[in-house]
């Protein structure tokens, strides 16, 4: 990446609220070398009013010049914002999609943080693999390369393979299925200082810190001693314990209060994974947190449905889920109906809200919700739940409403919090996945920019400069001189999403040019074909 980059004529949001005025963004060697008003060479200063004297009028393009040989990208008075960073994702194997690709980058995303609730594809051996893969097949899907092997690994097959960066997460339950396969138990000290070392290697090998989803297994028989354990190896190293917790909406507080606790015994930093719930209880428990200088940070989806592997929505954990041809043979054993039927009895209000989005081999239910595949097949609900989970081997997913305990105004309330940064828990696979992977990011910046209370200068906090901050990852997250050039252009009048839960894979509009370290990646709303991604470490120290 020694070649240079003109963008000419943007505006850079202020700390005060304000843009600023026309400014040249000079690139050189992936990294901002300058910024100078537009058509000057001297210096901008960060200020509203610092277009020089004959500048372009807003929406034209600045008089600047651009030396022979350099790449010049007309900005025409848009807002030049740094690239977004998505702090909770499921892309570390889509991400090698081109539609996913897009989806990304019209979005303005330009770096993605990867191994999130507790399972995914590293560090692990052949058999390790081969179970993340398939326990969370409908979620992370199928790598194209890799098959196993430790988190450098993982991280090299993003070098310059792909137009955006990847950060990952040292995942909790594939260490645990590593150590002691697939067991409904508590480790033991042996296990635990197994699992330690080898999460400590995790991080060596470039992981921004560690994973747990403790509403998944096998991380669900887990206990505090265990979780304790690994959260002080993060907490050594200065990285962050991120957590699907053990519960939310009405658990919600129960399940922060848990990982407040594995906090103060380890002192690690913590992340609560795509939060959602009453927010004014949740909120309360996080200002005392942080006023007792707790380290706490969350990301949430501006959304009120979710999406999820069905067996974890709809089946209890004393059924050997990790061990998907085990519970199979579970849900259709006859002296477990009676045990079932109980558990099943106390999901009546849950059944309405669901939409199936991933069902292999019974692709005609994507789209449609269960009591509709339920009709179609004249059978009950929780014996359609049967046998969806059966047909697929537990490979299904599905998009759920949440309960009343959340709210629009709830989700509005926390994604306004100088606690929150975005992560959109995008799913690429199946029929009708999640519109989230294609609009989140954009629909944070209509409904709370253009529609809302944050300036463009929150934006940028909200969408980039926490995440960067929060899994150290140096030199982003800023547009200013020595900054990696991760640099997205955003039209502030257009900027909204378009994906709907009937049209999922709508990309976003608003945003049509993006660089990744220097390298437009994104021009005129295509893919330009560049791969300058890679796989991110975060920085020591």
């Amino acid at each position: 990446m020694t070649g240079t980059v003109l963008v000419r004529g943007a505006r850079l949001p202020q700390p005060d609220g304000s843009l600023s005025g026309l400014v040249d963004l000079h690139v050189a060697r992936g990294r901002i070398a300058a910024i100078t008003r537009a058509g000057d060479t001297g210096p901008a200063t960060a200020g509203p009013d610092t277009a020089a004297p004959g500048a372009a009028a807003p929406g034209t393009a600045a008089p600047g010049t651009a030396a022979p040989g350099t790449a010049v990208f007309e900005a025409h008075g848009r807002l030049a914002l740094p690239g977004f960073v998505d702090a909770h994702t499921h892309a570390e194997a889509a991400v090698f999609r081109p539609d996913v690709q897009l989806a990304l980058l019209r979005q303005g995303i330009t770096t993605v943080v990867a191994g999130q609730d507790g399972v995914s594809f590293a560090p692990s051996d052949r058999a390790t693999y081969d179970w993340a893969s398939t326990y969370f097949a409908a979620i992370d899907g199928d790598h194209p390369v890799f098959a196993g092997g430790s988190v450098g690994d993982l991280l090299t097959t993003y070098h310059r393979t792909v137009p955006v960066n990847v950060a990952y997460l040292a995942p909790h339950g594939t260490l645990r299925y590593r150590v002691l396969g697939a067991a409904q138990r508590p480790a033991s000290d042996a296990e635990i200082a197994a699992m330690v070392t080898l999460l400590e290697q995790a991080l060596d090998d470039g992981a921004c810190g560690f994973s747990t989803g403790l509403e998944y297994v096998p991380a669900a028989y887990a206990d505090e001693r265990e979780l304790v354990a690994l959260a002080r190896g993060a907490a050594a190293r200065g990285l962050p314990h991120v957590s699907h917790m053990r519960g939310y909406e009405d658990r919600g507080v129960e399940g922060l209060a848990e990982l407040l606790r594995i906090a103060r015994a380890s002192g690690v930093a913590t992340h609560v994974s795509h939060l959602h719930g009453p927010a004014q209880e949740l909120l309360e428990q996080i200002e005392a947190a942080r006023a007792a200088d707790h380290d706490l940070t969350y990301d949430s989806y501006p959304y009120l449905r979710g999406c999820s592997i069905l067996s974890m929505v709809s089946l209890p954990t004393w059924l050997p889920l990790a061990d998907a041809a085990a519970t199979v043979a579970a849900l259709r054993d006859p002296a477990l109906a009676g045990r079932l039927a109980e558990h099943f009895a106390g999901l009546t209000d849950l059944w309405p809200r669901i939409t199936f989005a991933s069902v292999p081999g019974m692709k005609w239910a994507e789209g449609l919700t269960l009591p509709d595949v339920a009709a179609r097949l004249g059978r009950s609900a929780p014996d359609t739940v049967v046998e969806v989970l059966t047909t697929t081997a537990l490979r299904a997913s599905c998009v759920f409403a949440q309960p009343p305990t959340n709210s629009p105004e709830s989700v509005r309330t926390l994604a306004e919090h100088d606690a929150h940064l975005a992560g959109s828990d995008s799913i690429y696979w199946g029929g009708q996945p999640h519109p989230r992977g294609w609009g989140a990011f954009a629909r944070f910046l209509d409904e709370h920019v253009r529609r809302g209370s944050w300036t463009w200068w929150d934006a940028a906090q909200h969408l980039s400069a926490r995440a960067a901050r929060r899994f150290r990852l140096a030199g982003r997250g800023e547009l200013a001189p020595g900054a990696v050039a991760d640099l997205v252009l955003v039209d502030p009048g257009t900027v909204r999403d378009e994906a709907t839960y009937e049209h999922p894979r709508t990309p976003a509009v608003g945003i049509e040019d993006v660089l990744v370290g220097g390298v437009p990646v994104l021009a005129g709303g295509e893919l330009t074909g560049a791969t300058p991604g890679r796989g991110l470490r975060p920085a020591v120290g």
